[in-house]
């Protein structure tokens, strides 16, 4: 029925059942019995690790999911030496492979969003965007409203990619772009719904913005947020987002 095994030489049987159970909701088509799953089978011990390593074995090996992105992370922190050895052997850089049409290396952007330092992360995606942009951005760490359309449609997806996969799918330009559509492109709303703006108050960088996957769907990345309304309108509206 599933790859995913559940056996451990010293699991009990009630321990064997629960990974078992654990294992098969982890194959779920829920995002979120999913992500449970995981997290619930990385705090027990060897017997879930195992668990881990298996389900990241055997589907990682297709489409990149949110639900191996959590599993990285998770086999990332542990003190098990056998997940440290897994991830050093089959996935030393992460499991999305990073792709640029520019030579950007994106690696470095990977690193910090397993590790969950998304604030770091944040002001490196800016960085990669000024370096999309070019030297003059780049000189400047700001990008204009006019340089976005000249960025690959590869890179943005990579860099969207990225985020999403180690964010439980709740932060990304594509997760901005579709609560944007969903408010019928009314900026004012958006800042609202993403939490950059209260009323008539903009949120303070860096101290009042909210480093975790608690934070409100799309929250992440700021981009060039500080930019104002022209930035995001062209970046929104790349042709990297349309089939």
């Amino acid at each position: 029925m599933s790859n995913v095994s559940a056996d451990s030489p010293t699991a009990t049987p009630r321990d064997s059942d629960q990974t078992s159970k654990l294992a098969e909701q982890l194959l779920s088509q829920t995002l979120k019995r999913q992500l449970n799953a995981a997290t619930e089978l990385a705090s027990m011990g060897e017997s879930g690790i195992a668990v881990l390593i298996n389900f990241l074995k055997h589907t990682a090996n297709g489409e990149v999911s949110v639900a191996a992105g959590k599993t990285c992370q998770l086999l990332s922190t542990s003190e098990s030496v056998a997940a440290q050895t897994f991830l050093a052997e089959a996935f030393p850089n992460g499991i999305v492979p990073v792709s640029s049409d520019c030579g950007v290396d994106y690696q470095p952007l990977q690193g910090l969003l397993i590790a969950q330092e998304f604030e770091a992360a944040d002001r490196i995606t800016l960085q990669k965007l000024c370096e999309l942009a070019g030297p003059a951005a780049m000189q400047r760490k700001w990008v204009y409203f006019t340089e976005v359309d000249s960025f690959p449609a590869k890179d943005l997806l990579t860099i969207d990619q990225l985020w999403r996969v180690y964010s439980e799918d709740r932060f990304g330009f594509s997760k901005q772009r579709e609560l944007w559509l969903s408010l019928n492109q009314n900026w004012d709303r958006l800042w609202e719904k993403l939490a950059w703006k209260s009323g008539n108050i903009w949120t303070r960088y860096p101290g009042e913005f909210v480093w975790d996957v608690s934070a409100p769907v799309g929250h992440l990345p700021l981009s060039n947020q500080l930019r104002g309304v022209r930035m995001m309108e062209f970046l929104l509206s790349h042709p990297a987002w349309t089939p």
